[in-house]
C-alpha cells in the first residue's frame, strides 16, 4: 500500500464508495502516568467502532491508523488477522456489505512532536498533560478512521483517565464514573477537528448569553501557569466575538459548549476543534507584554471562532479548497477585531504584519493560487502558508470592496444555511456571492483565486504649468494583471504634519489606469496608491514621494497610511530596489516616533532581517553598531514603564554589539544598573541572557543559575536555546546531533535548539554544517514526522552562508534529488529563493556604498 501519504485520488474514490454513520471511540489513557519499560514506546489502548455504508457491496477499501500495534480487527462480526491486514498506516478491508460495522482494537503511541496524542511532563511539578492535534491527518495516530475531510460523521468519545484528572472533548460531558468519562455525541464533523484534552488542568468557567441562546464557556491551562492566566480577558474577547458573529452570520453557534485550552509544546497558533479549541500556551503571558501581544491573542481567538462556521459547520471537500476556511477565518479575525473589540486598529496590523507574510510567500517559486492543487497530504501540510491565510484574507478584503459588505455577509449567511454540516468547493461559495452581489464572481475568482503572484502598482504623475496635477495614472505590472478596487491618496505637509487632502477610489484594470478624479488637484508631496489598503498589491512610489518619505515619514499622521508606507519600503528592500542600509536609516530616523506598537515591533524585526540578510557584508558591522546605538538611545528616551520602552529594551538586547552593550545587559540582570521604569521580569531576563550567551558572556553555569530562578517549562525552553547559542564548536556539534541525529527531544525543544544554533554572529562557526545539511535532510525527512522534518529543513538551511557557493550546493542537491519527496524539494527550493534574493539585495546595498 502507498502508506501514510493519502492522495487526493484515493480520497475521492473512497468518498464515492463510503458514507459514515458514526464513530464510537474508547481511549484508555491511564498509561500516560507511571514508568514504561525501557526501549518500548509508551502506548495507550484505542478501541474504535465505525458504522458505515458502502454503495457497492463486495468492494474493498481501507481505514487509516498509525500505531505500533493492532490487537484485533472485526468487520461485520468477522475477525480479520491484524498481521495480514495492517501495514503500519492502513487496515485493508474487503468484502464490504451495504451496511458495515468495523471494530479496531489498537495500541497507539503518545507523541512528543505535537502530532496525535501529545504527552507533556511539566518539569515544575512532574504533572502529565495530554492533548490532541490532528490537522491535516493525525487523528489516525489516536484512533482508526477514514482520514479525509469529506467523510463527516458524529462521534462519541469515552476516555478512561488516571485518578485526579479531568477530561474534555468536543461534546459535553454526559457522565463520569470510576475514572471513565463519557461525552455526548457530536454533530457531523471531520476527523481532523475531533479532540481530547486530559490532565490536571486549571479550569475556569463562564457563560455566554444572547436571548434564549446560552453557551457554557471554559478556559484552561497547566496548573503552573494558573497564576498568570487572565481568563477574564479571554472570556471578554470570546463574548465579543460571539456577539459579532451572531449579528453578522444569522446562524447560532452550532456546537453546544465552547472550551478553550492553552496547551504546552503546541506546533500551531491554535486549532478550531468545535467546542474544544486548543491554543499554544505562549498566549498566556508570564511577564509584561505589549498591547500588540494581547491583540495577537485576541485575533487568534476570533480566527478560531470564525472557523466554527467557516470550516467546522461547512467544510472543504478536500485540501484544494483549504482557503474556504483559512482565508475566511484570517479575514474575519481582523474584521471582528476592528468592529467588536478594543483593538480598533487591527487593519493596521493586518496591513503591516499579515500581508508581509503573504507578499513573501507569493514571490517564492512555490507560490500557488489561493485555490491550490493539493495532490496529497504532504502537499496539504505545506499549504498552511501565507497564500492560504494572509493573501486569501487580503483578497477577501478586496472582495468586500468589490461586491459590497452587505452582499458579502448575506452570501455567507446563505452559504451556512445551504451547506450546514456538509462539504463544499469553490463553486458553492461563488454561486451565493453572485446571488447577493449581482457581480460576475467567475471572472473575479479566475483573476484572484485561480492565479498566483502579486501585482505592483506604481503612480505616474504629470503636472501642468500651474503646478497642479495634469494626469495621475496607476501602472500595474505582474504576470497576471488583475482588477483592483483601490484608493489613491494625495498627501502634503501642513503645519509640520504629512496629511491627506485628496482621495479617489477607482477600478484599476490593465497595464495603465488614469485616475480622472484627481486631475486638477494641488501638487502632492506623497502619492499613496492603495490608500486604506483595499486591495492586495505591492505599493511603489514615484521619485518625489520616495524623497518625501525619506524626509517626513515620521510626520505621516494616519497610522494605516504610515504602516502601508513602511510595508512598501520593506518590499522595495526585499526586491533590491532600496539598499538595506537606507531602510535601516529610515528605521533609525523614524521608528522612535511610531505610535503603533505592533508596527514598531515589525520594524525591529525587519531592521534585523535587513542587517542579517540584505546588507552588504562589509557594512554589517557598522550597521549593527548603528542599530544598537539607536536602540539604546530610544530605550533611554522612551516613557518609563511604557510598552515602547519594553519593546526598545528587547530590540537593544537583540542588536547588542559592543562590550559596553553587553556590560549594560549584565548590569541590568544583576540589578547594578537601572533604567527608570524598566521592570526586568523573568521573560525579559531571558531576552537579555540570549545575546550574552551567543557572544560568550554567559556560560553554562550562568545559564544554569537562571534556570534555577525559573525552573519551569518555559524556563527549560529558554535554557536549551541559550545553551545552543554559545560560540563553541563543541556546543554546535552537540546541538546538531540532538536535532539531526536523535529524536529524543520534543518538538518544542527541537525548535529551541535550532533557534540557539543559528546565530548571525557565528557565521564562520556554523559554516561546516552547510554540507552536512545537504547530506542529512533526505534521511531526516524519511525518518521523522513531517512537523519535525519541516522544522529541521527550514531551520537549519545554511542561509547565513550567503554566497554563491551555497547557492551552487543547493542547486546540486536539487539536481541530484529529483525523485525526493515533493514537499521536501519545495522547502529546499523556497530556501534557495530566499538565499538568491538575499544575494541580490546585498549586491544592491554594496552598490550604494560606491
Amino acid at each position: 500500500m502507498p502508506g501514510e501519504n493519502l492522495s487526493r485520488d484515493e480520497a475521492r474514490a473512497r468518498a464515492e464508495l463510503l458514507s459514515v454513520d458514526g464513530y464510537e471511540v474508547a481511549l484508555d489513557l491511564r498509561s500516560a502516568v507511571g514508568e514504561v519499560e525501557a526501549g518500548r514506546p509508551r502506548t495507550f489502548r484505542s478501541v474504535t467502532t465505525i458504522r458505515f455504508r458502502c454503495s457497492a457491496p463486495g468492494s474493498a477499501t481501507f481505514v487509516d491508523l498509525i500505531a505500533p500495534a493492532v490487537d484485533a480487527v472485526t468487520l461485520n462480526g468477522r475477525e480479520l488477522d491484524p498481521a495480514a491486514v495492517f501495514d503500519g498506516s492502513r487496515i485493508a478491508l474487503d468484502g464490504l456489505a451495504a451496511e458495515n460495522t468495523l471494530v479496531v482494537d489498537a495500541r497507539c503511541a503518545y507523541s512528543r512532536t505535537g502530532e496525535g496524542m501529545h504527552r507533556f511532563v511539566d518539569p515544575e511539578d512532574g504533572e502529565v498533560y495530554l492533548y490532541t492535534q490532528y490537522e491535516p491527518a493525525d487523528a489516525r495516530r489516536v484512533f482508526a478512521n477514514f482520514e479525509q475531510p469529506d467523510l463527516k460523521a458524529p462521534y462519541r468519545f469515552e476516555v478512561t483517565a488516571p485518578e485526579g484528572w479531568t477530561v474534555w472533548s468536543n461534546g459535553v460531558e454526559e457522565s463520569r464514573e470510576g475514572g471513565v468519562w463519557r461525552f455526548a455525541e457530536t454533530a457531523p464533523i471531520s476527523t481532523y477537528i475531533t479532540c481530547v484534552v486530559a490532565g490536571p488542568y486549571h479550569y475556569v468557567t463562564d457563560t455566554y448569553r444572547r436571548g434564549d441562546l446560552e453557551i457554557p464557556l471554559g478556559a484552561m491551562c497547566r496548573k503552573g501557569l494558573a497564576k498568570h492566566f487572565d481568563a477574564d480577558d479571554v472570556f471578554l474577547i470570546t463574548k465579543q466575538g460571539f456577539d459579532f458573529f451572531h449579528d453578522n452570520f444569522d446562524y447560532p453557534y452550532p456546537f453546544g459548549k465552547y472550551d478553550q485550552a492553552f496547551v504546552p509544546e503546541y506546533n500551531l497558533g491554535a486549532m478550531e476543534n468545535p467546542g474544544m479549541v486548543t491554543f499554544r500556551e505562549e498566549y498566556i503571558y508570564r511577564g509584561k507584554v505589549t498591547r500588540a501581544a494581547y491583540e495577537r491573542r485576541a485575533n487568534v481567538i476570533l480566527h478560531e471562532m470564525a472557523h466554527m462556521w467557516f470550516g467546522d459547520l461547512v467544510t472543504m471537500r478536500w485540501w484544494d479548497d483549504l482557503w474556504l476556511k483559512e482565508s475566511f477565518a484570517d479575514f474575519m479575525g481582523s474584521f471582528s477585531l476592528a468592529e467588536a473589540t478594543r483593538f480598533t486598529n487591527s487593519w493596521v496590523t493586518f496591513a503591516n504584519n499579515r500581508k508581509a507574510w503573504a507578499y513573501r510567500a507569493d514571490q517564492l517559486p512555490s507560490t500557488h493560487p489561493i485555490t491550490a492543487d493539493i495532490r496529497d497530504l504532504e502537499d496539504a501540510k505545506l499549504n498552511f502558508d501565507g497564500i492560504t491565510y494572509a493573501k486569501g484574507a487580503a483578497v477577501l478584503k478586496q472582495l468586500v470592496a468589490y461586491a459590497g459588505r452587505e452582499a458579502f455577509l448575506e452570501g455567507a449567511r446563505r452559504y451556512f444555511k445551504r451547506h450546514a454540516y456538509g462539504n463544499t468547493r469553490l463553486g458553492d461559495l461563488l454561486s451565493v456571492l453572485e446571488e447577493t452581489s449581482g457581480r460576475d464572481m467567475t471572472a473575479w475568482a479566475r483573476s484572484w483565486l485561480q492565479t498566483s503572484g502579486v501585482n505592483a502598482l506604481t503612480p505616474t504623475v504629470t503636472y501642468g504649468a500651474d503646478g497642479r496635477v495634469a494626469e495621475l495614472a496607476v501602472d500595474q505590472d505582474g504576470a497576471e494583471l488583475r482588477p483592483h478596487r483601490a484608493a489613491v491618496g494625495l498627501y502634503r505637509m501642513e503645519g509640520g504634519e504629512l496629511v491627506r487632502y485628496a482621495r479617489a477610489e477607482v477600478d484599476i484594470t490593465g497595464e495603465r489606469t488614469v485616475v480622472a478624479e484627481l486631475a486638477g488637484a494641488e501638487r502632492p508631496e506623497l502619492v499613496l496608491v492603495n490608500d486604506d489598503d483595499l486591495t492586495y498589491c505591492k505599493i511603489r512610489f514615484d521619485d518625489g514621494s520616495l524623497a518625501t518619505l525619506r524626509a517626513h515619514l515620521g510626520d505621516l499622521t494616519d497610522p494605516l497610511a504610515r504602516a502601508l508606507c513602511w510595508s512598501a519600503l520593506w518590499n522595495l528592500t526585499r526586491d533590491a530596489l532600496l539598499p538595506a542600509r537606507d531602510f535601516i536609516r529610515l528605521v533609525l530616523d523614524f521608528a522612535g516616533r511610531e505610535s503603533d506598537i505592533g508596527v514598531l515591533q515589525m520594524l525591529h524585526a525587519w531592521a534585523q532581517a535587513a542587517l542579517t540578510h540584505y546588507a552588504a557584508p562589509a557594512w554589517r558591522e557598522r550597521g549593527g553598531r548603528l542599530l544598537a546605538e539607536g536602540a539604546l538611545r530610544e530605550l533611554r528616551a522612551a516613557e518609563p514603564g511604557s510598552e515602547h520602552q519594553l519593546t526598545w529594551a528587547r530590540f537593544f538586547a537583540a542588536t547588542a554589539t559592543t562590550e559596553a552593550d553587553f556590560t549594560l545587559l549584565e548590569e541590568l540582570l544583576e540589578g547594578s544598573a537601572k533604567i527608570d521604569g524598566l521592570d526586568v521580569d523573568q521573560e525579559l531576563r531571558w531576552s537579555f541572557l540570549g545575546p550574552l550567551a551567543a557572544h560568550g558572556r554567559a556560560d553554562e553555569t550562568v545559564i544554569g543559575a537562571e534556570l534555577a530562578r525559573d525552573d519551569t517549562a518555559s524556563g527549560r525552553r529558554h535554557q536549551v536555546r541559550c545553551l545552543a547559542a554559545r560560540p563553541s564548536a563543541a556546543v554546535k556539534a552537540q546541538a546538531w546531533a540532538q536535532v539531526v541525529e536523535s529524536d529524543a527531544l520534543s518538538n518544542a525543544l527541537v525548535e529551541a535548539t535550532i533557534a540557539g544554533f543559528v546565530q548571525p554572529s557565528q557565521r564562520e562557526l556554523i559554516a561546516p554544517y552547510a554540507p552536512k545539511y545537504f547530506e542529512a535532510i533526505e534521511r531526516v525527512w524519511k525518518e521523522r514526522s513531517i512537523q519535525i522534518g519541516m522544522d529541521v529543513v527550514r531551520g537549519l538551511f545554511p542561509s547565513l552562508q550567503a554566497d554563491p557557493s551555497t547557492l551552487d550546493a543547493t542547486d546540486a542537491w536539487l539536481a541530484a534529488h529529483e525523485s525526493a519527496a515533493p514537499a521536501l524539494r519545495r522547502l529546499v527550493i523556497e530556501a534557495r529563493d530566499d538565499l538568491a534574493r538575499a544575494l541580490r539585495a546585498q549586491s544592491r546595498d554594496a552598490a550604494a556604498a560606491s
